[in-house]
């Protein structure tokens, strides 16, 4: 069932997944990975590891946790693991999050008058709306376009992965407080009745002692 939109998981992190991978290669190029001439966060495989594999492995959980057989075998576990499943993807794709918007503010690696540094790093992300300064970064060629929309779009898809899980969250957690709160109720109308039919038996004893 993917009633909970966990399903989109998969396909987002996919994209992640793709994302993260071009990074590594700025205009289709291999020759900067080789050289290692890359910004550093493209090395905290955010995208690949996180909100890549670590996202897709627990939906297909969510997957499995939906199948009616295992919630019966499971009862309640099911949906504290559901939970306890949907906090870790909170966290994997809040990672990405942070490492992406951190890379934007930092800029790209590059190759200007000065060599190879972040010449950007110090502009606290004002670099990205001085598109004339952009021209700065001889090398790779369009490296600070290609940075930010990569990087954009990752930010993107790790904030939907969170949307996503929050509400599986709170989804998994209504369900479990409602399903307890019946009980409970079920629980004192059973023991009213109880008390209520034997009440006379009770009275008499209680005279007796």
């Amino acid at each position: 069932s993917c009633s909970g939109g966990h399903c989109l998981l998969i396909p987002l992190a996919l994209w992640s997944i793709v994302v993260n991978i071009l990074l590594y290669f700025p205009n289709g190029k291999t020759s900067y990975a080789a050289s290692y001439q890359l910004p550093n966060y493209v090395w905290y495989f955010e995208g690949i590891c996180f909100s890549g594999v670590m996202v897709s492995v627990g939906s297909v959980f969510f997957f499995l946790m939906n199948c009616v057989l295992l919630q019966i075998i499971l009862g309640y576990c099911a949906s504290f693991i559901s939970i306890v499943l949907a906090l870790l993807g909170i966290a994997f794709s809040g990672y990405n999050c942070i490492i992406s918007a951190l890379g934007l503010i930092q800029g790209p690696f590059c190759n200007s008058s000065t060599g190879w540094d972040y010449i950007f790093k110090d502009t606290a992300g004002g670099y990205l709306t001085d598109y004339s300064a952009w021209s700065r970064c001889t090398e790779p060629a369009n490296i600070v376009e290609w940075n930010i929309i990569l990087l954009s779009i990752l930010l993107a898809l790790s904030g939907l992965q969170m949307i996503i899980c929050f509400l599986k969250v709170t989804a998994e957690l209504k369900r479990t407080l409602c399903g307890t709160y019946s009980v409970f109720v079920q629980v004192i109308k059973n023991l009213r009745s109880f008390l209520q039919q034997h009440q006379a038996s009770l009275a008499s004893a209680i005279s007796l002692s």
